[in-house]
């Protein structure tokens, strides 16, 4: 499901986290880091799943409930619940591999039953439900736009959705990016979803690769940057930087099918988003500096990368 650079994000938070701790990063316990936090990120990603099919169903009982009034009006009995037979909502709905996980991570113990009932109402609001429902037709784009309409209009800039969000997954400040990402290409083609394999065995080789390559070789990289730093004070740059070049130097000398450009280009943009204003332009000048060196001296040696997955 995630991506190339969904993994280096793990890894990067995973060999931060340990540092903070400890200076002396063991590798089982990095791995175990990494492990429980791509299991977290899997069972918010469920959730989220989870809490959006809600919403769609909750149709019928604001139906159910608006009937069994003591004197309905006739709108309360004519409540449309189009959505609730949303076909792309099923699909998702009865895929066994979304079924399992549900059954396993129980995501219906997280659910905050006002916070559902208030999205579905602000979904019954809006205009474009209202266009969804005097559409008597389906059709697969209508179907799919107002399962986006409710994650990406509804549930994310909804400020209580995301307490209660935080509240009930500690990653979600790392993962919100992601999960955003997630949940539209899932929307997009559900059916190549698998609920049970969050990262594929290449993606998850990779990464223990990725995190136990940056702390074994962690004196080889710390001896090409130093040189690098001139004016700059090693211990006074800010951690995440220095784990953040750990890595793309690794990535260099020790995975021969990733071009440099593209290690470079992933990392300058980690830095960007994850640490400091400065840490863009830092790690572009220190990891461009450190590539040139190492092509003169005939040290990055790559494979073909024509067909590997980036």
């Amino acid at each position: 499901m995630i991506s190339r650079r969904n993994i280096r994000v793990k890894v990067m938070q995973s060999l931060y986290t340990l540092d903070s701790i400890s200076n002396d990063v063991q590798v089982k316990d990095a791995l175990t880091l990494l492990r429980k936090q791509v299991e977290q990120s899997r069972q918010l990603f469920v959730y989220l799943v989870y809490f959006l099919t809600e919403v769609a169903r909750y149709s019928e009982k604001d139906a159910r409930q608006k009937a069994s009034k003591h004197l309905p009006s006739a709108g309360d009995l004519n409540v449309n619940t189009k959505i609730a037979g949303n076909e792309l909502l099923w699909k998702i709905i009865e895929e066994p591999s979304f079924k399992n996980a549900a059954d396993e991570i129980k995501p219906h113990h997280f659910l905050d039953a006002e916070l559902l009932k208030k999205t579905y109402q602000a979904l019954a609001e809006s205009e474009e439900y209202k266009e969804y429902v005097s559409v008597q037709a389906r059709d697969k784009k209508g179907e799919r736009e107002i399962l986006q309409f409710i994650f990406s209009n509804l549930m994310l800039p909804n400020e209580d959705f995301i307490n209660h969000v935080e509240e009930q997954f500690i990653n979600w400040d790392d993962d919100a990016e992601m999960m955003n990402v997630l949940m539209l290409n899932f929307l997009q083609k559900p059916q190549s979803y698998d609920f049970g394999i969050f990262v594929s065995k290449d993606k998850m080789d990779f990464a223990r690769d990725l995190l136990q390559t940056t702390i074994e070789k962690k004196e080889v990289s710390m001896e090409l940057l130093k040189p690098k730093l001139k004016n700059w004070d090693a211990e006074r740059i800010a951690a995440l930087d220095l784990i953040i070049i750990q890595m793309g130097i690794c990535e260099f000398l020790f995975f021969e099918t990733i071009p440099t450009k593209v290690t470079i280009n992933e990392y300058i943009d980690l830095a960007k988003e994850y640490s400091t204003p400065q840490s863009g332009q830092f790690i572009n000048g220190i990891l461009d500096n450190i590539h040139k060196e190492l092509t003169t001296e005939g040290k990055i040696n790559k494979i073909s990368f024509k067909n590997s997955k980036l």
